[in-house]
């Protein structure tokens, strides 16, 4: 690959996450839960068809990410374009809301492919500063699914007196498509290296044996679950909670947005730390970090307490995201390391998903509390499972 390809490349990248993002994310947020009731269908259809999208991460991203250290990453990323092109135009010929189950899982396949894929061409690319690059890109889609729950309700509240039936869901779905085009066209500008092995269905198994073995792999792979597991139970319940408490519904938003604009703005800096320090140290401080953030969450009730600690929570997240992929990158074999970051892409969708279902539960037969400390121990037990693979028994922390 030529320097002046190399240079360009997380540029392009980084907007092909953006729009990528936000047309995926204006395409269910806050649209779906809506259409879905537009067309007749209840709540449990709105959380079946919710859970879809990511399911696609899971059963795809390992998969996904072997193929790419064979076959080669720009195919891949081509496929996830074209997905990212025609899925918002399937939207538009629903008839009946269980018809957005397969439009679903076949979006989360875009997602599935640009995540781990994305992330190896960069951390290949870059291999002195993968820390810094990962970052910039992850703030781009930050910053993509950021705009897109504003943009898409702005488009609805536009939209909504039009007229005609379910029109303003057809205007969203349109503007997704639009913002996809530019998917395509970056995603053909980048230049990737040459592939010139095959894939094989067996390779699936090696490699994931590989990624099970390697116990520093896959403890980092649980500090990213936990992670995204208290991302998931944040996401859900903070509103539900705040709302109880009589918070109203402009001031939870406040709060949602001072975290994603922390997370979008700390993760370059943070990458840049992550090339100068012990990786495993920031890994360590951000589970933690999160984690002592969501278990003390049940016990304020003021908003301001509640945005300080989804400011800390947010920085925790931010230190934990950049490092485990950078990581990662570091203690796989190059030929696997397309692999090792679709597992890690797959275990992240796994906690996530869970997550919301774990701390509901928890919810329901005892507290907010309770739900929300669930997400503490879990960090705190995969950080000790981290610190246990990742540090020989004479080393020290500091």
């Amino acid at each position: 690959m030529s320097n002046a390809f190399s240079s360009k490349m997380i540029y392009y990248l980084s907007l092909i996450g953006f729009f990528g993002i936000f047309s995926t994310t204006i395409s269910k947020s806050p649209v779906l839960p809506l259409y879905v009731h537009a067309l007749g269908g209840s709540d449990f259809i709105v959380g079946l068809i919710s859970a879809f999208s990511p399911l696609a991460g899971i059963l795809f991203s390992f998969p996904i990410g072997l193929m790419s250290d064979k076959i080669g990453r720009k195919k891949l990323l081509l496929a996830s374009a074209i997905i990212f092109v025609v899925a918002p135009l399937l939207y538009l010929s629903v008839s009946t809301p269980m018809w957005l189950i397969p439009i679903r899982f076949f979006h989360g396949i875009a997602t599935a492919i640009l995540g781990p894929v994305s992330a190896a061409m960069i951390v290949r690319a870059y291999e002195s500063t993968k820390g810094v690059k990962l970052g910039l890109y992850s703030s781009a889609t930050l910053v993509g699914r950021a705009l897109a729950p504003m943009l898409g309700g702005f488009i609805i509240s536009y939209f909504a007196s039009a007229g005609a039936a379910l029109m303003q869901y057809t205007y969203v779905y349109i503007a997704a498509f639009v913002l996809a085009i530019p998917v395509f066209i970056f995603t053909v500008l980048i230049q990737d290296e040459a592939q010139t092995g095959g894939f094989a269905t067996k390779d699936l198994l090696i490699d994931l044996q590989y990624f099970i073995a390697n116990k520093k792999l896959f403890s980092t792979a649980s500090v990213e679950m936990a992670t995204y597991f208290a991302y998931g139970a944040l996401e859900t319940y903070l509103p539900l909670y705040l709302t109880n408490l009589g918070i109203p519904a402009r001031e939870i938003g406040l709060i949602f947005s001072v975290q994603i604009l922390s997370i979008a703005l700390s993760q370059p800096l943070f990458g840049k730390l992550a090339d100068v320090v012990d990786k495993r140290k920031l890994v360590l401080a951000g589970v933690i970090t999160l984690g002592v953030a969501i278990g003390i969450l049940g016990y304020f009730e003021s908003v301001i307490a509640a945005t300080l600690i989804g400011l800390v929570f947010a920085l925790g997240l931010s230190f934990t995201s950049v490092a485990t992929s950078s990581y990662v990158a570091e203690v796989t074999e190059k030929d696997k390391l397309g692999a090792s970051l679709g597992a890690l892409s797959a275990i992240m969708d796994i906690g996530q998903t869970v997550g919301p279902f774990a701390t509901g539960i928890a919810i329901t037969y005892l507290s907010y509390r309770a739900g929300f400390f669930v997400s503490l121990l879990l960090a705190l037990a995969t950080a000790g499972f981290f610190y246990a693979y990742n540090w020989r028994k004479q080393e020290a922390l500091i």
